[in-house]
């Protein structure tokens, strides 16, 4: 049997930016910008390209707490540091990666790193939030720190670019970070004209958010630098071509079909444990953290 094409739902423009903390001026596309399907991603805030001055005192995001979930931040251009309660710290430079399980509890802080700060000069990064299954959701935090120079790459032929694996798995390759549920996490970065092909199962949810250049998808729909094309659950192939050098980060994942309870940086199945979140922050019980 044939496979079928996976059609386009939208292409959607980003949604007006708003700061986060001093450092980060994110375009949110989902939960608050659209409401679409996109279990198990449950957040994308987008930093597109803006330049920010040379600075001393780094940008950033003070000490915060999460819990129930995953943040994972990936970087274009610019730098960022990264430090929290488990005695995790980490910097990540373009192409580059980190992948945060909050699980039962964490505190953390994201800065511009140092260096980048005093120079300054073009910043560009994706974060995401991840939902746990239920049962993964209180188990022990951890850091996944995934370079580039380590990431699975796989090269397309004809010259038309490569396909980066961060999770999940593209042509047998598997990516470097390991993840509670299935999904997929990959930089499609491709030359001007080259194409390639994605296979996903009809269930996933799926979406691409173009971080550079233009690409027409399934040979119709184009969409261009800083919109999010979301995909309809009826088909597993996506075609993508790059009508320009382009970079697009491809989302695809099983739902987690579970309720779910959401109070700023506490993401549970229920209003109780969401309570009990909040408790447990306030007794101090996710650790410390200097600021």
């Amino acid at each position: 049997m044939e496979a079928k094409v996976r059609t386009v739902s939208a292409v959607l423009n980003a949604p007006a930016p708003h700061m986060v903390g001093d450092g980060f001026r994110v375009h949110n596309f989902f939960p608050s910008g659209y409401r679409i399907k996109m279990s198990p991603f449950f957040m994308l805030d987008y930093n597109a390209k803006i330049e920010f001055s040379a600075r001393n005192e780094p940008r950033g995001v003070g000490v915060h707490p999460h819990r129930g979930f995953e943040t994972v931040t990936i970087a274009y251009h610019g730098a960022v540091a990264h430090h929290d309660s488990a005695g995790n710290s980490g910097v990540i430079y373009p192409g580059d990666v980190q992948w945060m399980t909050a699980a039962s509890g964490i505190l953390h802080k994201e800065y511009h790193e140092q260096g980048f700060s005093k120079k300054g000069g073009p910043f560009q990064m994706v974060q995401l939030w991840i939902n746990l299954p239920a049962k993964y959701k209180m188990s022990p935090p951890k850091y996944q720190d995934v370079k580039n120079q380590d990431m699975a790459k796989f090269v397309l032929p004809d010259e038309s670019g490569l396909v980066e694996v961060i999770a999940g798995e593209y042509n047998g390759l598997k990516g470097s970070a390991s993840t509670f549920s299935p999904l997929h996490v990959f930089n499609a970065k491709l030359n001007k004209g080259g194409k390639v092909v994605f296979d996903f199962p009809f269930s996933y949810n799926t979406g691409f958010l173009v971080v550079e250049g233009n690409v027409k998808i399934n040979g119709a729909e184009v969409a261009e630098t800083d919109q999010f094309v979301h995909f309809n659950n009826d088909g597993a192939l996506i075609g993508l071509e790059a009508l320009e050098n382009s970079v697009v980060l491809v989302l695809s994942g099983e739902p987690i079909d579970e309720p779910v309870a959401q109070y700023g940086p506490f993401l549970m199945n229920t209003s109780e444990e969401i309570q009990q979140a909040i408790s447990d922050y306030n007794q101090g019980k996710f650790g410390y953290l200097e600021e």
